[in-house]
């Protein structure tokens, strides 16, 4: 795998050949905002290349649209799951309506959004994930401190079916897992805690089967948080993130972990590097944001794709043999 990667050719050259085309966003997950603003983007995208490309508002109103034979096919830039439509049920759906869609397919979108089972996963493959604890929901104060024990300080908690950060919390003492608990319970499902890796956030796109350079994310704070990620002008992010044989190996890495979670059509592999240089795998994102802040438009254009063209090679993984 070279550094820089080969732009492979776009497969559509038409626009026609997409048909009318949905581009589903906002939704009722907590990362409802995020999409809308991932969404009005590829819709511009989409539209300024002469894609039939229409907005609609989350899973019930598509799901309206597509049996009464609006759309050919669906662009999915919701984020998240209940109703963010990245947890395998709006997959499910789709593909009960045999309409095509972008991105991964029901196991992926499903494994990928429930970190715990991701992990499981990974290390059953012997790839690299932080040693974790799942929590189910209403764990008692003795349970969260016989795992924090087993974890050990530092360490995170999050919600395991979340993203974007939301409910994440770096605890350094046990006199913060408490409110780290509290914070993470407001939203659905299970609790993950883990070892805390202390070193570079990386992030590692894939479009395709072409794995994008790596991005290194400097947050201006200690931790790339929600406000790092979607608000703070002061994250830099360097692309790629590594050189020479350490970053064909960390795509590498991403592009086996993405597979191992059975995921298709495009992604984001979250990592981080520590200290000595080791690899660590956090999670995949399997509809990444698409806002002006986003990491997969940044690694396009390092690759030397544009945001447009971002754009298309997305929509152009509804065309799948398998549905």
């Amino acid at each position: 795998m070279n550094a820089q990667p080969k732009i492979t050719p776009t497969r559509i050259t038409d626009p026609a050949q997409f048909g009318r085309v949905a581009v589903v966003m906002g939704g009722s997950s907590a990362e409802r905002e995020v999409s809308l603003d991932s969404g009005r983007n590829v819709l511009a995208a989409l539209k300024s290349r002469g894609v039939d490309a229409h907005a609609i508002d989350g899973i019930p109103a598509l799901l309206d649209a597509l049996r009464a034979g609006h759309f050919a096919r669906v662009f999915n830039i919701l984020h998240g799951q209940h109703g963010g439509g990245e947890d395998g049920v709006l997959q499910g759906a789709l593909e009960s309506l045999h309409v095509p869609y972008t991105g991964s397919g029901v196991l992926g979108s499903a494994l990928s959004m429930d970190k715990v089972r991701s992990k499981r996963v990974w290390q059953s493959l012997g790839l690299p994930t932080p040693k974790f604890v799942a929590l189910p929901r209403g764990a008692d104060a003795q349970a969260v401190r016989a795992a924090a024990r087993q974890i050990g300080f530092p360490l995170i908690v999050k919600p395991a079916c979340e993203g974007s950060s939301v409910g994440v919390t770096r605890v350094f003492e046990e006199g913060q897992l408490d409110s780290a608990v509290e914070l993470a319970a407001r939203y659905p499902g299970d609790l993950l805690m883990e070892t805390l890796i202390e070193g570079d956030e990386m992030t590692v796109g894939i479009l395709g089967r072409q794995v994008l350079p790596s991005i290194h994310i400097v947050p201006k704070g200690t931790f790339y948080d929600y406000n790092a990620k979607y608000v703070a002008e002061d994250t830099q992010y360097l692309c790629p993130g590594l050189q020479g044989a350490a970053e064909d190996e960390l795509r590498a890495l991403a592009l086996e972990a993405f597979d191992a979670l059975g995921c298709h059509g495009w992604g984001r592999v979250d990592v981080m590097r520590d200290r000595n240089g080791r690899n660590w795998l956090l999670e995949v994102n399997t509809a990444p944001g698409m806002t002006s802040h986003s990491l997969v438009p940044k690694a396009g254009k390092a690759a030397g794709i544009g945001y447009e063209d971002v754009c298309w090679r997305v929509l152009e993984t509804s065309f799948r043999e398998d549905l």
